[in-house]
């Protein structure tokens, strides 16, 4: 008896841990009533059907998808969109001119004749959620591996088509708890998408890479735009004679600020987690993939820089690149030290132990670990391998684009391939090279070429290389331990590729043939390499990710028997969710105490003229020495509040979200996380975790006093 108590004790002290504190991206469509009243006991003043509801207006109607990658709110009754200035970067970029460069100094209409349509944008609102679980599991019933996932594809289609049949909307069927449950979301998607808004980059960007997942934070992280709709104020493509969206619900404004422990909400849609991650896969992550991300995005981002610095027109022309690479270069190599900072892997293992306690004389259950494990045993040698392709013979966006005529050889050697297989090939490829170039810096890139090739040769285990690729570029170009053999090889490749000569790349799209694309000397590089990892090594990782799903399900299965009345919720993975927390301070360290605002005086403190990241618009500092914060002033601090913390749990994808208040008014919009809690895709940091999030009243000051754009202003419902 004294036996079973004991391991009782001990599965209690190490299950799973389950949502504690202010964890949680809780399904608004299934928001639990023990979370609701939790969220009530911190001052939520909603009512459930007020934040989600199918038949009436409620807070979902006024949350969307921005760009296909972040979350934005409607703010006014005429489509008005806040979002992140990240999120609308490269809009404005494109918008953008070395004449006009929004991005550089800033943007603001001051009526909607002066909006500037993007191409490249659309917003998605949620229309409703369905459980579809019945319907998939039972068309999957004794199916696993390759065959689970085959069919699943096709129970999602049809499941789709049914629903959105005649209905002009567009839908998918996601999987949550690994595979246990699966819900089907409707959408309405509106692209008719223009720039109403953008602050200088000095403002937006302010602290750049150097501040970039770090509190105390400064950046005044936001961009403006509108939802326009035919006159029918239906979804319609971009028409001049086009009208602001009517929402069915838009977001106050509070101006009246925050206070520490205020109740904070945040709705939108983060991108990924994977909580339910297992100690074998965290192994793999900060032993061998994360680092060799990091390390191959070092040297593109150098390179890159190097050129950016140098000349206006190449810091505009790579600047949206630049930023992608950058925010999950430091991302990673934060993620794998706090990790190991906080023994998240010691966690993971015991709570395994416990796992397989409870799963002894289980047969559904007892082997799962261990077959994890051989699962990982067997793919890890090839990780690496598969990571520096990925990040680094591809991160040359010339090997890239050259990886993508993959498709026009296939169609030219493929036999019985249909008449016009070449041509629809060909056509594609011609306009994709258009796009490439424009955004194609050769310098750079040339660098990145280099470094990368050089980098697979040293770090990747020689019989992993593609057969006879180094033997035949030591034959040519020297020594494969020096960096100047890898430079001349570099600028040989550029010099005589067809992809930059106009003349060669307009006789092979008339007359194309493989003979002339293998010869390529980019394609033949890029070749090499796609052609040895699927020949080789992408059927070995189908295998493993084919396992780890089946196990994933299982294991999670098993988990959710093993603690039926712990309160869950499923892994990020972009759909809707909201989270609940507190305006909260933090200690990261001994003798450091952080605040849950920073403030203009802060701007000031960081301000350096000319600096890359910490310069700022000329009327700027004339502003703040004035004191003209007009009705946006903090009156405890005297100044403008440029961002607060809250303890929220989010990830990317909820960049843009709405920061709302008990009584569902917007008083921010999160950007970032700290750096203490990188490991939160992982898992949850309750004593750390803090979400950084732009003060409202700092992007209407930026709005009014710094850009002038008092109607934007007026469009708004402030509350004060």
């Amino acid at each position: 008896m004294r036996k079973k108590l004991l391991v009782l004790l001990l599965l209690l002290s190490v299950s799973i841990k389950w949502a504690k504190a202010d964890e949680g991206m809780w399904l608004p469509y299934l928001l639990g009533q023990q979370t609701y009243n939790d969220m009530v006991k911190k001052g939520l003043k909603l009512t459930k059907e007020q934040l989600y509801s199918i038949n009436k207006a409620s807070l979902k109607d006024a949350i969307v998808i921005f760009g296909g990658g972040c979350t934005g709110e409607i703010v006014s009754n005429e489509g008005l969109i806040f979002t992140n200035h990240h999120c609308g970067y490269g809009a404005i970029a494109a918008a953008s001119s070395v004449e006009h460069n929004y991005l550089k100094n800033g943007f603001y209409a001051k009526n909607k004749q002066e909006e500037i349509a993007s191409s490249q944008l659309s917003v998605q609102f949620l229309v409703k959620v369905e459980d579809v679980s019945k319907e998939v599991e039972d068309a999957l019933k004794g199916l696993d591996g390759a065959a689970r996932a085959q069919k699943e594809q096709q129970v999602y289609g049809e499941i789709i088509a049914k629903t959105i049949a005649n209905t002009g909307y567009e839908a998918k069927v996601v999987p949550m708890f690994k595979g246990n449950q699966y819900l089907l979301f409707v959408y309405e998607r509106y692209k008719d998408i223009r720039l109403v808004g953008t602050p200088p980059e000095s403002v937006g960007k302010f602290g750049g890479d150097t501040d970039n997942w770090e509190w105390p934070r400064h950046t005044g992280d936001f961009s403006v735009f509108r939802v326009y709709t035919g006159k029918d104020g239906k979804p319609a493509a971009y028409a001049a004679d086009n009208v602001p969206l009517k929402p069915k619900h838009f977001l106050p404004v509070s101006i009246k600020g925050v206070k520490e422990n205020d109740y904070a909400m945040i709705f939108g849609y983060p991108g990924g987690t994977n909580r339910y991650e297992t100690s074998y896969g965290i192994q793999l992550k900060t032993a061998i993939e994360n680092p060799s991300v990091v390390n191959l995005r070092d040297v593109r981002l150098k390179a890159m820089f190097e050129q950016m610095k140098k000349d206006p027109a190449v810091k505009l022309q790579l600047a949206s690149s630049y930023a992608g690479i950058a925010n999950y270069w430091k991302f990673f190599d934060g993620e794998t030290k706090q990790l190991q900072k906080h023994g998240v892997l010691a966690d993971k293992q015991k709570q395994e132990a416990a796992f397989a306690k409870w799963a002894q004389g289980k047969p559904e259950f007892a082997n799962i670990l261990s077959d994890y494990e051989a699962a990982y045993k067997a793919w890890t040698p090839y990780a690496k391998q598969r990571t520096y392709l990925n990040e680094g013979i591809m991160g040359s966006p010339v090997a890239a684009f050259a990886a993508s005529l993959t498709a026009v050889e296939r169609a030219l050697v493929t036999p019985g391939a249909p008449k016009d297989a070449v041509k629809q090939a060909v056509d594609a490829a011609d306009k994709a090279r258009k796009v490439f170039l424009e955004g194609e810096n050769k310098p750079s890139d040339q660098k990145i070429l280099a470094a990368t090739c050089h980098m697979f040769y040293t770090d990747i285990s020689k019989d992993q290389h593609p057969i006879g690729f180094y033997d035949a570029l030591k034959a040519k170009y020297g020594p494969l331990d020096e960096d100047k053999t890898y430079n001349t090889w570099a600028a040989s490749l550029m010099a005589n590729t067809f992809i930059f000569d106009d003349a060669k790349w307009n006789a092979f799209v008339a007359n194309p043939d493989a003979v002339t694309l293998q010869n390529d000397p980019v394609f033949a590089y890029a070749n090499a390499f796609i052609k040895n990892y699927v020949g080789k090594y992408l059927p070995l990782y189908n295998q493993f990710n084919t396992k780890n799903n089946d196990l994933g399900r299982a294991y999670l299965k098993g988990v959710m028997q093993m603690n039926p009345n712990a309160n869950r919720y499923p892994d990020a993975n972009f759909t809707m969710r909201l989270s609940y927390g507190q305006v909260k301070p933090y200690s990261p360290r001994d003798a450091v105490h952080y605040d849950y605002v920073t403030t203009m005086k802060g701007v000031i403190e960081k301000y350096v003229p000319g600096d890359y990241e910490f310069d700022l618009p000329e009327n700027y500092v004339d502003l703040y020495n004035k004191k003209d914060f007009g009705q946006y002033k903090d009156a405890k601090r005297n100044d403008i509040v440029v961002g607060f913390i809250t303890t929220n749990d989010i990830t990317g994808g909820n960049s843009g979200s709405p920061v709302i208040n008990a009584n569902g008014e917007l008083i921010g919009l999160a950007f970032d996380g700290n750096y203490e809690a990188l490991s939160h895709k992982i898992q949850f940091d309750s004593e750390y975790n803090r979400t950084i999030c732009v003060d409202v009243r700092y992007v209407l000051w930026c709005i009014d006093r710094l850009g002038g754009a008092k109607n934007i202003i007026n469009e708004l419902k402030l509350v004060k």
